[in-house]
């Protein structure tokens, strides 16, 4: 097998006749792997599409048709070679031609496409053409043809297999993009291929390892083959005769190191080999990295309900989870690099699993390798989101072809947990108004009951699947149901105050969260409103939830006021995003077993945008990435209400006891002591204790100015009595020194009153500054030393200014001297 990628020498133009004049009748440097926008801005002929209000002068874009054409040169063919040109990724309408000769046609993005050229190839200069027509005009011909579908958002995604974020989400850009988004590349063999390779990997309770390899074959000519495989050091060699285009072989590996998810043990994995052999010649090989373990999904239906707890070798987890979407809106800037430290950025957050939602795509192999290698467990959603679908061709056949690709080139990995049939696609046939709307047109209903389960079960048998997300798993149940399966609380942010997350206690909560802007320096490198407030245009083009601003400062003024200066406006909605989603975490922790995960929305953003995300756009860590720390730490106290009453619930997720000496105390904001205990309580392994409160500790004297503390020396809970905006603050309770050290600064932080969520907005200052810890609470009389990293040289003294040294009483002081 010779591949020769063509990646070089691509030319851009727009063939439709309306576009900008500076556009009509240019032709362009083009970048492959990429797309039209990203070519058109490295020419300067577009504004970045994501300053400003670009966004909104970019739409003649989505009824656009494109050209790349690209000339490469290549050797005559052989009469006993085949040679394929073979595309892993066209975004989407595309027309292929190879020195005038029309190969065909694609309408997925979410597959690879192969084509046989020998005849087309010629010694030599070789002209290779890829045309787009627009994705847009498609997917509304599409509806035309096939009838009209619900959906969210303004454009028919649904008639289309293209990523449907790719056409704006409530917290993505509408930049529709086109072009070959996933390398290319001429294949040339002979006698025969290696056209599939699927291991299912099991593990016996004696602790072998096996490994059952499926190998489809694609023939050229008629010659007995052989099969080598290598397990790490154990080896396999299989006859193949000639024209068989199946093989199954077994590998047995005994006493394997099993694989774990992050926080639970290691992850060992090992290299899979396969070649194809012709006597001594090879004729192709992969290679695959699988990881050794067991994981199901434990639904069998209780006193409660039906369960939803994700079970790896035998072990029960509770899933402290993110939802991710594409990490860029722009595909191919995503590289391995930025993959890597988003995924490093999750586990330093604690987080145990990513959720691949199911409006963006099946992410790259590097996504997967790097989950692999960090033991973050993967739900994959199938690409079908918010949306009803239609099951006629050939919108069927297309996601039978994509499912099937996808699922065996991803079924290797150790970190894919489990497959999900779509994104609130149940829910919205059940509460959305759909069936009224559908008129009795198919909706999806058969993908996800029928066509995807049964894919998964023919190609990747030891995986999980479940229909939907949220989805009960009991027939004739809403599929929100809280007491089964899975569910999504959005009321919360939508409708109501975060304290409602207490309201349910869902058995896995796959979506939840708030909304908060990105950090300052991402937020002012692309919006530049003079002046900058929340209504200004652009910043308006980058908030995409509908009533966004209304929502944050609604659910804002349930518990701060809501400044008038944006620089605390935006001080205030973060800290309020991270408050709220910390606020459900530590609910829904508190309930395990019963609850068994707490999935936010999101981890990460594709643009500079107010979000849900914990990382904004420009790998920056907001408020809320900080929150998710403290909540999803192994160890935590929380104060919960529990019959009426408030107890303190120590979360324990080691494999290890905890012996905590516990001194919980009442005491003024100025640091008097009013009431002491001292009590030690063992906490099982993976498990959680309720601890009842002493009365004293529970009745203030002056409820607007004390608080509950509970502190052991792993973790600490501090509860207010009253809502901020109704407890007497000391306006100014911190004194700080900040000094130069080597990496960056230090900034000392002294607190002579409790101060709430003391935090240090080191981007404020450099933006490419970022501090240790945030949203701490600070006692009075206790002393807090904060690092901060950068390469600026800066005055030290610009840590410590007040719109850089921040925290929750400068938000609502009313320094009344109460104490």
């Amino acid at each position: 097998m010779i591949r020769q990628f063509l990646h070089d020498g691509w030319q851009l133009t727009a063939t439709t006749t309306e576009v900008p004049d500076n556009i009509a009748g240019r032709t362009v440097p083009a970048t492959v792997p990429g797309s039209t926008h990203l070519d058109l801005l490295a020419s300067g002929l577009i504004t970045d599409p994501f300053l400003d209000q670009a966004e909104t002068e970019l739409t003649w874009m989505h009824r656009t048709d494109w050209r790349y054409r690209t000339t490469f040169l290549a050797a005559a063919v052989t009469s006993d070679h085949r040679v394929d040109l073979v595309f892993d990724g066209l975004d989407t309408m595309a027309t292929i031609e190879l020195n005038g000769h029309r190969l065909g046609q694609t309408a997925n993005m979410h597959r690879g496409y192969r084509f046989d050229v020998r005849q087309f190839l010629v010694d030599g200069g070789n002209d290779l053409t890829v045309s787009f027509a627009s994705a847009l005009a498609h997917a509304e011909k599409s509806e035309a043809g096939l009838g009209y579908r619900p959906h969210v958002n303004a454009h028919p995604f649904n008639m289309i297999r293209k990523m449907a974020c790719s056409f704006g989400w409530d917290w993505g850009p509408d930049l529709q993009t086109a072009g070959i988004w996933r390398p290319v590349r001429l294949e040339r063999w002979h006698t025969a291929r290696l056209a599939q390779v699927r291991p299912v990997v099991t593990v016996s309770p004696d602790g072998t390892g096996h490994v059952e390899l499926h190998v489809e074959v694609e023939w050229a000519a008629d010659e007995v083959l052989t099969l080598q495989i290598a397990v790490g050091t154990r080896e396999h060699t299989v006859v193949v005769p000639a024209g068989q285009r199946s093989v199954v072989a077994r590998v047995d590996v005994p006493d394997v190191s099993l694989w774990w998810p992050v926080g639970h043990g290691s992850q060992p994995l090992y290299d899979l080999e396969v070649v194809l052999r012709s006597r001594s010649a090879i004729l192709d090989s992969a290679s695959r990295r699988i990881g050794f373990r067991t994981i199901t999904v434990d639904t069998t239906p209780d006193e409660i309900g039906t369960p939803f707890t994700v079970v790896v070798n035998s072990k029960p987890l509770f899933i402290k989870g993110a939802n991710w979407i594409p990490d860029d809106h722009f595909l191919t800037r995503i590289t391995p690099e930025r993959l890597a430290r988003r995924v490093d950025q999750a586990v330093e957050a604690h987080v145990n699993l990513l959720r691949v939602w199911g409006g963006g795509i099946y992410e790259s192999d590097d996504f997967y390798d790097v989950c692999d290698e960090r033991g973050v467990l993967v739900w994959q959603d199938f690409p079908l989101a918010c949306a009803a679908y239609p099951e006629e061709e050939p919108v069927r056949g297309e996601l039978e072809a994509e499912a099937r690709e996808n699922v065996v080139r991803l079924m290797s990995h150790a970190s894919l947990a489990l497959w999900n049939g779509g994104n609130e696609n149940l829910w919205g046939f059940a509460d959305w108004g759909w069936p009224w709307q559908l008129e009795g047109r198919t909706w999806g209903l058969g993908y996800y009951d029928e066509l995807l389960p049964r894919v998964v079960a023919e190609l990747d048998p030891t995986r999980f699947y479940c229909p939907g997300s949220p989805y009960s798993p009991v027939e004739g149940l809403h599929p929100n149901d809280e007491n089964h399966g899975t569910r999504h609380e959005w009321q919360v942010w939508n409708e109501v105050d975060y304290a409602h997350y207490r309201d349910h206690v869902p058995r896995f909560c796959s979506e939840f969260g708030f909304q908060g802007p990105p950090t300052w320096s991402t937020l002012t490198r692309w919006i530049h409103d003079e002046p900058l407030t929340p209504s200004s245009p652009s910043f308006l083009t980058h908030q995409k939830a509908e009533d966004g601003n209304g929502k944050l400062d609604r659910g804002l003024a349930a518990h701060l006021p809501v400044p008038q200066r944006f620089p605390d406006w935006h001080w205030a909605t973060q800290l309020n995003q991270a408050r709220a989603v910390s606020f459900g975490v530590e609910h829904f922790r508190s309930w395990w077993p019963r609850t068994a995960g707490a999935v936010i929305w999101q981890l990460n953003d594709c643009w500079p945008v107010t979000s849900w995300a914990a990382i904004d756009s420009e790998e920056r860590r907001k408020p809320l990435w900080y929150g998710l720390r403290h909540a999803f730490a192994p160890r935590i106290l929380t104060f919960q209400p529990r019959d009426g009453k408030l107890v303190l619930v120590a979360v324990n997720d080691h494999d290890e006891p905890w012996d905590a000496h516990l001194t919980l105390d009442r005491q003024t904001f100025r640091g008097v002591t009013l009431h002491l205990t001292r009590l030690r309580r063992t906490v099982p392994p993976r498990s959680v204790v309720e601890l009842a409160l002493d009365e004293p500790l529970l009745q203030p004297v002056h409820d607007d100015a004390e608080v509950m503390v509970a502190t052991t020396a792993e973790a600490r809970a501090i509860l207010p009595f009253r809502p901020d905006s109704e407890l007497s603050y000391h306006r100014q309770p911190l004194v700080a020194q900040a000094e130069a050290v080597h990496g960056g600064y230090e900034v000392v932080v002294s607190a002579r009153s409790f101060a709430q969520d003391v935090a240090i907005l080191a981007d404020r200052v450099a933006p490419d500054a970022a501090v240790d810890d945030m949203l701490v609470p600070m006692l009075a009389g206790e002393v807090r030393v904060f690092h901060i990293r950068t390469n600026a040289v800066v005055d030290p003294a610009a840590f410590t200014d007040p719109l850089v040294l921040r925290c929750a009483n400068d938000l609502c002081a009313n320094d009344l001297g109460v104490a």
